[in-house]
């Protein structure tokens, strides 16, 4: 049995739940006071009674300022998506640290939430959907559906929640189904988790690229580091300006500048002669169209 089927996730995670009470809910009810059922949700709250997601993806909200702007010149275009306090607490005991007195829980829609917090912001307006609290694989799978697509998210932050989901639906086969993603795009996020920690806190910070770390996240680990310096010690030769050619009269030939040296030919070190070796140390030096070219200069030589 897998993971999500333990967890009860259903084949849509915002399909809406049977309509019902179980008794923790009737507990949680008790315990507090709220209704459990016969209540209209409102449409727009004091923004004090909004939490943020203790399973959001990312860990840091980026360029808040821009949207806080946004959403004071603007104003607030789409709602968010929340879940009730009692929804979110009958699904997740234990998980409401942070969550204070507020009687909603952001489900989709974070970054909104600080940027409005940031501008100031008294009210918001929200979309009230307790199906989307069903399980921890509902939140996560949500916020990463809601966020796949946005480049604000950190490609780190990506590879982990990718993780999760195979971690809950068994297989990265699934987990490509589900997101409308092939197999392949979600191999190639999680390879940046085979890195060493400090490669991925490179990748965190910007200074490792995402496209040389997942070559490099191919490799065996105790290769990673020489592989990765080499890649970060590589500097691209700027783009010469294209001389004049020379005249008839050879007086531009003779005061043209001397043509640019040649860069430098890299050279491949690779530690062990194995196939399997030798074809990630390629992969991870090679672009490519070289990666291609080497392919078939070998088939050549068979």
């Amino acid at each position: 049995m897998s993971k999500a089927d333990k967890l009860g996730v259903s084949a849509s995670f915002a399909r809406a739940q049977p309509v019902g009470v179980s008794s923790r809910r009737a507990a949680i009810a008790e315990a507090t006071g709220a209704p459990t059922s016969g209540v209209v949700p409102p449409s727009e709250v004091p923004i004090e009674a909004l939490a943020h997601n203790p399973f959001n993806l990312r860990e840091d909200l980026t360029e808040l300022e821009e949207l806080a702007q946004s959403l004071v010149s603007r104003g607030q275009l789409q709602p968010l998506a929340v879940a009730t306090r009692m929804a979110f607490m009958e699904a997740h005991p234990g998980q409401t640290d942070g969550l204070g007195r507020a009687p909603y829980v952001v489900i989709d829609g974070n970054r909104r939430l600080a940027a409005a917090q940031l501008a100031g912001l008294k009210t918001m307006h929200i979309h009230v959907n307790d199906a989307l609290s069903a399980s921890a694989a509902d939140i996560l799978e949500s916020a990463l559906i809601a966020n796949v697509h946005r480049v604000d998210v950190a490609p780190m932050d990506q590879a982990r929640a990718l993780q999760e989901l195979v971690d809950v639906h068994g297989s990265q086969a699934q987990v490509a189904k589900r997101l409308g993603k092939t197999a392949a795009w979600v191999s190639q996020r999680l390879t940046l988790l085979n890195l060493t920690p400090s490669l991925q806190e490179k990748v965190d910070t910007g200074e490792l690229k995402v496209e040389p770390a997942r070559r490099i996240g191919r490799l065996p680990q105790e290769h990673q580091e020489a592989a990765a310096d080499e890649t970060l010690n590589t500097v691209t030769p700027p783009r010469q300006r294209a001389h004049p050619a020379p005249t008839v009269n050879g007086v531009n030939a003779v005061n043209a500048p001397p043509a640019p040296p040649a860069p430098p030919t890299r050279r491949i070190t690779i530690a062990t002669d194995t196939p399997e070796t030798i074809a990630d140390a390629l992969t991870a030096h090679l672009t490519p169209d070289d990666l291609k070219a080497v392919t078939e200069l070998l088939l050549l030589r068979l």
